[in-house]
């Protein structure tokens, strides 16, 4: 499984809200069409107003590497320069293990021993 977490930052922080409500488009077209795709989400941050979100979930490097390509990770790259950007940080990250949050007992856990 791969993560993609990081952030983008927008030239004009009372653009952002737009620019998030016209990625929704490309968003949704990615989580529906496209196979391996199992979380895409462009969204604004709640606390610093020029930034975007980037949470993604991948299930293996074949799909991520088909998205690379797709026509809708080239419309939204497209779109998302348009907008005016300041920057970016985005990464991507292998996950060869994956736990619930929560144990039986309902204790938030940091370790992977538990189920």
């Amino acid at each position: 499984m791969i993560i993609i977490a990081g952030q983008i930052e927008v030239a004009d922080a009372t653009r952002r809200d737009g620019i998030v409500a016209g990625s929704v488009r490309f968003q949704a077209a990615t989580r529906e069409e496209e196979s391996g795709c199992l979380a895409y989400c462009f969204a604004a941050d709640p606390v610093v107003p020029d930034r975007i979100q980037v949470y993604e979930l991948w299930s293996d490097e074949a799909s991520l590497q088909a998205h690379f390509s797709h026509p809708n990770y080239l419309h939204m790259r497209d779109f998302l320069r348009e907008a005016g950007l300041k920057g970016a940080d985005n990464r991507k990250y292998h996950c060869d293990m994956v736990k619930p949050v929560y144990d039986g007992n309902r204790v938030a856990r940091a370790d992977f021993d538990h189920d």
